[in-house]
């Protein structure tokens, strides 16, 4: 099977700072993290030092196609029970 990210929603999570989506292979769901500093890189950034919720989903939304591609990189790698996109998965 390959994954798909069939539902659009994602969203903030303040514990892990990242934005939390969910793909699917077959009937088994994935979960993604992606971090806020990775999402920095992506233009979330306020001017300020810190990177807030509504510009790191407005980063993922605008980098939707990409980071779903890295997901699926890093899905093939391996199963796990989650995964977590940093700074240093993105092209």
């Amino acid at each position: 099977m390959t994954l798909d990210f069939p539902n659009s929603s994602r969203s903030f999570d303040e514990v892990r700072n990242a934005v939390r989506f969910i793909g699917h292979d077959g009937m088994f769901e994935v979960r993604f993290f992606i971090e806020a500093d990775a999402l920095a890189g992506t233009g979330a950034r306020t001017g300020r030092t810190e990177v807030t919720e509504a510009a790191c989903l407005a980063a993922f939304d605008r980098a939707r196609s990409s980071i779903y591609e890295v997901a699926r990189k890093l899905y093939s790698r391996g199963r796990q029970t989650n995964y977590v996109i940093t700074v240093g998965d993105l092209p």
